[in-house]
């Protein structure tokens, strides 16, 4: 499996020609184009920046075979769209030609007692190749080769993210959610929990447009 880190949390992966794209939210500049060439999307959760809606509601018209998973949130805002749209919970499973992914988790992570806190879950790829939590430190009792490992943003700590990758036990961690840090903060991050730091664990930081195999 092969993934593309685009910026913040907007991955795609591809497998056999199979291309899946998560979270592609309004700080994601290139997500038009990803969701374009994709088979299905995955939505952790409703916020903009990881669920640009219009984007993906003029995405189901221009694509009639294009299908999308998310929360039940996400789903009320598209609509049925002929049965092309999904809604996913803990538990339940997800297949799209070559990849397969299991759902996980309930709630995003709390920002504050006087804010809203949705419903979100997380993607297990291809028998545990990659974990995409959104905005959330839950770990999903399954091994995880692969932690796409939120940095930024106001519900995130240094502290809480070293022992979620420590709760994981991934062998590979890469930054995503990274947009509210400034390079040096990034570079300060990914030394603070990386391989010499609290985790023992390498965390790379990819550009936007970098593929990597998996």
């Amino acid at each position: 499996m092969k993934l593309t880190k685009h910026a913040h949390a907007c991955v795609t992966l591809e497998k056999d020609g199979t291309r899946l794209v998560i979270d592609p939210g309004t700080f994601t500049p290139d997500a038009a184009a990803a969701v374009a060439r994709a088979h299905a999307v995955l939505i952790t959760h409703e916020h903009f920046d990881h669920f640009d809606s219009a984007l993906v509601a003029a995405a189901l018209e221009a694509q009639p075979d294009l299908h999308v998973y998310g929360t039940a949130a996400v789903a009320a805002t598209l609509g049925g769209r002929g049965g092309r749209v999904h809604a996913v919970a803990a538990g339940d499973t997800v297949t799209v030609g070559s990849l397969t992914a299991t759902v996980h988790g309930h709630r995003h992570a709390l920002i504050h007692a006087d804010l809203p806190c949705p419903d979100n879950v997380g993607y297990l790829l291809d028998d545990g190749a990659l974990y995409h939590p959104g905005d959330a430190y839950f770990a999903p009792g399954a091994p995880v080769r692969t932690l796409l490992l939120p940095t930024s943003g106001p519900w995130t700590k240094l502290g809480e993210a070293a022992d979620y990758v420590r709760a994981v036990g991934p062998e590979r961690v890469i930054q995503i959610h990274e947009l509210m840090l400034s390079d040096l903060g990034q570079r300060s991050t990914a030394t603070i929990l990386g391989e010499e730091g609290l985790t023992g664990t390498p965390i790379d930081r990819l550009a936007p447009g970098v593929t990597v195999q998996l």
